[in-house]
Parts: C-alpha cells; sequence; structure tokens
C-alpha cells in the first residue's frame, strides 16, 4: 500500500525546521548509503550527530506520535533515525532497493519506507519520489509538511532536481506487521470499522467488526 497523509508536521513546525536548516553543516549523502545504493546517490545530508539534527528529528518524531493515520496504517515498533536530505541542481538518486536491516548493535527490519516533503514543490523543479511497485512507475511530489509511506520492498529513485532545491525527511519503519498485504487489510479493516460506528453507533455488525480486527491483529503482530 502507497499513503499520502497531508499535514503531518504544522506550519509553525515547518518554519522552525526550516530556520533549524538554514545554516546547517549538510554532507555528502554517499555516507549513509548500502554499498551499491551508493553508486546512483548524488544528494547532501543534515549531519547527522548535530544538536540541530537532534531539535529536528524531536520534532518530527512527535508529529508521527500524533498522527493516527500514520500509526494505523504502519503499526511501528521501531523508527530509524531521520535523515534530512539537500537535493540542489543536477542531483538526483538512482533507482534502489532500501536496506532490509538496519542499524549496528540492535538490527530493526525495514518494513515500511518514509518520505516527508519539507519545502514547497513550486520552489524546485524534478526531484519527484519515483516508486515502481512492477505496474510502472508512479511519481510523487507532495506539499511541505505531507508525507509518502510505501513498503520497503519497492524499487525506488528520487528524479533529477533540474532547478531550486527539494529538502525531506526519510526514514523507515520496522512495523509489528511484517506483511505489508496483512497491514493493508488491517487498515482497511479498520477504517470500515470506525466509519460503522460513526454512521450506526455500536451494533452487533460493529460488535464483529471489532472482534474480526482484535483477533487478526492478535495473529499476525510480532511484539
Amino acid at each position: 500500500m502507497i499513503l499520502c497523509i497531508d499535514n503531518v508536521l504544522t506550519p509553525e513546525e515547518l518554519e522552525q525546521i526550516h530556520l533549524g536548516l538554514k545554516d546547517a553543516e549538510f554532507v555528502d549523502g554517499k555516507l549513509t548509503a548500502g554499498t551499491y545504493a551508493k553508486t546512483v546517490k548524488e544528494n547532501y545530508q543534515l549531519k547527522g550527530d548535530s544538536d540541530i539534527a537532534k531539535e529536528i528529528r524531536a520534532i518530527v518524531n512527535q508529529a508521527l506520535k500524533r498522527n493516527s493515520l500514520f500509526q494505523t496504517a504502519v503499526r511501528p515498533k521501531a523508527i530509524r533515525p531521520l535523515l534530512f536530505s539537500r537535493y540542489e541542481a543536477g542531483m538526483f538518486y538512482g533507482m534502489h532497493t532500501d536496506n532490509a536491516l538496519m542499524g549496528d548493535d540492535v538490527l530493526t527490519r525495514s518494513d515500511v519506507s518514509l518520505t516527508l516533503f519539507l519545502n514547497d514543490p513550486n520552489t524546485y523543479s524534478g526531484g519527484e519520489l519515483v516508486i515502481d511497485p512492477s505496474l510502472g512507475e508512479q511519481f510523487f511530489k507532495l506539499s511541505a509538511g505531507s508525507m509518502i509511506v510505501y513498503p520497503s520492498t519497492f524499487l525506488h529513485r528520487v528524479a533529477e532536481v533540474t532547478d531550486g532545491v527539494r529538502l525531506a525527511a526519510v526514514t523507515w519503519v520496522h512495523s509489528i506487521i511484517r506483511d505489508a498485504h496483512e497491514r493493508e487489510m488491517l487498515f482497511e479493516l479498520d477504517t470500515v470499522r470506525r466509519a460503522t460506528f460513526e454512521k450506526h453507533g455500536k451494533t452487533v455488525e460493529f460488535d464483529l467488526l471489532c472482534k474480526l480486527h482484535a483477533n487478526l491483529l492478535r495473529k499476525w503482530a510480532e511484539v
């Protein structure tokens, strides 16, 4: 499931992030790429151990925690530290697949990939996130503060920026629901359950939906 979520960040949070990034130190993005991915990666990334990186991560992490759509659709068990990328004219990230396992001392599985767009799409040309789920490439260029989440199993790339600057945050999520199809079924079932309650209140049908949702979650969850 590919899901776009609007207004993950408030205008105030976006402004705070932009102020922090304005004079921050960026380094070669290849430093955080895998062996093969670094051959097609051309961008800058915010220095990961800087104070401003820690401050901005805290802002975004709080936004992710409070976003009920993200929590319901992704079911996060662990979220990798966010990376903040900067693409200037001529920069891109070629087709690649994210590493299945990430971390040093403690490994986490990458089940869901996340891109949070940080600046107005009208301020730069190109720079689309391009996902290839074997049904043809899909292009995404969302408004500032909006986010896309998708299975980490997909091949994907960032199209070349031809003008302006593209700012984005990316990370990977270890979900309590490993299988992407199971996550999607639980999300759709929960959506129907909530809609049924809003329309009809607590009925026998609603109770059965709750029972089914709980039992599937019990069956599939890895906690």
